[in-house]
């Protein structure tokens, strides 16, 4: 029996190994069942199978020595193959579905990360999707192309317009990792799309959305919290943030983050700080680089135009390219002054800023600003407009019965103006305008000789008020310039003979106006703490005048004070004085300044040649050419010591002539004498008789007038009176 059955199993498995494969082309399930043998056992299931008894035989016994599985479950391969519950699966199998355990060895964090990225990228909708790749490319075009219509256009075509929101983010969240420039672009676009293509609300979520990721943007872009405070005040200023967003969305983060800081960073530390609004707009370079008198000229191009043309829309086209919203009171100002110049544009020109009020394009703020410059230099506007006063106060009253201005916050307006100073009159009046003309033909030729003779000649009483008025009124027009035109207002001042407290004045009515001049001048604080520095450097002014002036600033958080304080800062440092003197390149130009020493030689030279026999007009050419009157004390001073050491007088001439020229002035004079006067300790080496030799020409200097009588030198003369 046993071998009947092993020759029928090898004779079966022979018949399997040999019979070919066959394919069926029209079941492909045929691929995976072998051919049935006519020789092949019977399936186990048959009662007529040869093993069921032994089947039959095993499950009848007991359950403790029985180990065939009790479980329900089938454990044999599925129809696939892979086996079922418990097994290792198929060798093939890739899904992972499996949840990953913390507490496992191998567990990886970065590996469940991305498993959620994989997850919310599943959830978000195909068009955002698509929206995110394309608003990728558009910033990266508008970037390299700087095209803000070009870039509008193609958001416009790329519609959707629910996930304005998203490009927000993503435009601010590019520029933030790159140039200042970029930074820029990325304010003005934003400024360009509000409202016309983008809803407020989505710009008010694209922000929200910023604030909230800020804790990832700082693992990439360490001063996240700057730039993005930045960026906030920016939306604020150009009015396409509301300030309310702030202390909303700091309501919303946890304490401890980083949004947080961001908020109170821009709330604090910009749009808290005195004339945030100018500064904030410049610290990426501001609205193109346009300068102040380029937005003026721009603004009284489209007024022009648009007296000609009445058409409101491109008004408003220009008012809105001009991104300076902190500026609009100019647009006001310079609005009115044409309707009072041109009667027949009155109505249109008030019509407009009635419409711009109301349409928001000119805030309330800045309408107000405006009329208030406008009440300030009225006097002056009554030169050309006699009836200034008069029609001013008509256009307020229409203005404020039409509901677009707030009277309240006006300054009271005269029709008749006060005349209780020369300040005040019509002769301060004119000596403001010849003032101007003087300084303005100055700054073209650097003629001090003739602006001393044209101030003589327009103040021949020599009123401290009008001293003060042209003190004003140079600084004023040096700010609004170069480095070279204040350079040269720095040397005018040094070489004027006015009083010390004519120009104190001058400073005084300076600060005085300083907030109405930050308006045109957003740096007016660090101009004028130079000028004044300058001033206490060169002499004009001393030490204790800052503290006179500082008596006329009440409010220590005014820009009096802000100015005095830096004066006196930039005063203690270290080298101040040489640092001062080469503030705006030294020199009355832009060029860098001299060395000093090289100043020294350069008039040693002119001496020791004059002193050969050199011709007078030549030296004196030589010292004028020197373009630093602020520093002739040198030349006093090199002339003296020359004399006495020499005993040639012929310099003594040389200093004759150029004090009665105007060339070296009365202040440089004292101070040349002076110099000498502490050097003769040391002098006296070399020459035994110096100090009384230097006696003898302080007398001389005295009885010509170089000198004010109270000059004295060395302890000695002041104690025997004989100063």
């Amino acid at each position: 029996m046993d071998r009947e059955n092993h020759g029928s199993t090898s004779e079966n498995a022979d018949s399997i190994s040999i019979a070919p494969l066959r394919i069926s082309p029209k079941s492909p399930r045929s691929t995976s069942k072998s051919p049935k043998s006519p020789k092949s056992p019977k399936s186990p299931k048959s009662p007529n199978s040869p093993r069921s008894p032994r089947v039959q035989i095993k499950s009848s016994l007991s359950p403790k020595n029985n180990r065939q599985s009790h479980s329900p479950r089938d454990g044999r391969p599925k129809k696939g193959g892979a086996g079922g519950k418990g097994t290792w699966g198929g060798l093939l199998d890739t899904d992972d579905n499996g949840t990953l355990d913390p507490n496992d060895p191998n567990y990886d964090s970065t590996e469940e990360y991305e498993r959620s990225n994989e997850k919310k990228k599943s959830t978000t909708p195909p068009d955002l999707v698509d929206y995110k790749k394309k608003a990728t490319v558009i910033v990266e075009e508008y970037f390299a192309t700087d095209d803000v219509v070009a870039t509008i256009d193609e958001l416009r075509e790329l519609g959707k317009p629910q996930y304005g929101y998203y490009f927000v983010k993503k435009l601010v969240s590019m520029s933030m990792d790159r140039h200042d420039k970029e930074k820029e672009m990325a304010a003005i676009l934003l400024s360009a799309l509000y409202a016309d293509t983008f809803h407020p609300s989505q710009v008010y979520k694209g922000f929200s959305k910023l604030v909230e990721s800020a804790d990832d943007l700082i693992v990439d872009i360490p001063d996240t919290v700057d730039v993005l405070a930045l960026f906030l005040a920016r939306a604020v200023v150009d009015d396409i943030l509301p300030p309310a967003f702030l202390k909303k969305q700091m309501d919303y983060l946890p304490k401890d983050s980083k949004g947080v800081e961001v908020l109170k960073k821009a709330e604090k530390s910009y749009l808290a700080a005195p004339l945030h609004s100018e500064i904030i707009e410049r610290r990426w370079g501001g609205s193109k680089n346009m300068t102040v008198d380029d937005v003026k000229s721009r603004i009284n191009n489209f007024l022009k135009e648009y007296v000609v043309s009445s058409d409101k829309k491109e008004a408003f086209r220009c008012i809105k390219d001009l991104k300076v919203p902190f500026f609009h009171h100019e647009i006001v100002k310079r609005a009115l002054i044409m309707a009072m110049e041109r009667r027949q544009a009155e109505a249109p020109l008030l019509d407009l800023l009635k419409e711009a009020a109301e349409e928001g394009f000119i805030n309330s703020s800045q309408i107000s600003k405006g009329f208030s410059r406008l009440i300030d230099t009225v006097d002056d506007l009554s030169l050309d407009i006699p009836n200034a006063r008069e029609i001013l106060q008509q256009l307020i009253s229409k203005a404020a019965s039409e509901g677009w201005l707030c009277v309240s916050s006006l300054k009271s307006l005269s029709v008749e103006p006060e005349r209780n100073s020369i300040t005040d009159s019509a002769a301060a009046r004119s000596f403001k305008i010849k003032s101007e003309s003087i300084i303005q033909e100055y700054f073209l030729s650097g003629d001090i000789l003739e602006v001393n003779s044209c101030i003589e000649q327009e103040n021949k009483n020599n009123s401290a008020e009008l001293n003060a008025i042209f003190v004003k009124k140079l600084i004023t027009l040096a700010m609004d310039r170069k480095n070279r035109e204040k350079e040269m207002a720095s040397v005018l001042l040094s070489s004027l003979c006015f009083p010390a407290d004519d120009v104190v004045n001058g400073f005084v009515m300076l600060i005085e106006s300083a907030d109405d001049t930050a308006l045109d001048n957003p740096v007016v604080v660090e101009d004028l703490a130079m000028f004044l520095a300058r001033a206490v450097v060169d002499e004009v002014l001393a030490p204790q005048n800052l503290e006179e002036i500082g008596s006329q600033c009440l409010s220590p958080d005014s820009i009096g004070s802000k100015v005095l304080r830096m004066a006196k800062s930039s005063l203690k440092a270290t080298l101040s004085g040489e640092r001062i003197l080469r503030c705006w390149g030294g020199g009355g130009s832009s060029r860098t300044g001299w060395a000093v020493e090289d100043v020294k030689d350069k008039i040693g030279k002119l001496l020791e040649e004059y002193e050969s026999g050199g011709d007078i007009r030549e030296a004196c050419r030589c010292i004028k050419e020197l373009g630093m009157p602020f520093f002739h004390h040198e030349v006093v001073k090199k002339s003296l010591v020359t004399i006495m050491e020499k005993k040639n007088e012929r310099l003594w001439g040389l200093l004759k002539e150029c004090f009665e020229s105007g060339l070296i002035t009365f202040n440089q004079m004292m101070k040349g004498f002076g110099r000498v006067a502490e050097s003769l300790d040391d002098l006296a080496l070399d020459v035994p008789d110096a100090r009384t030799q230097f006696a003898k020409y302080v007398e001389r200097a005295k009885n010509k007038g170089w000198l004010d009588n109270s000059f004295c030198f060395g302890k000695q003369e002041h104690e025997n009176g004989t100063c």
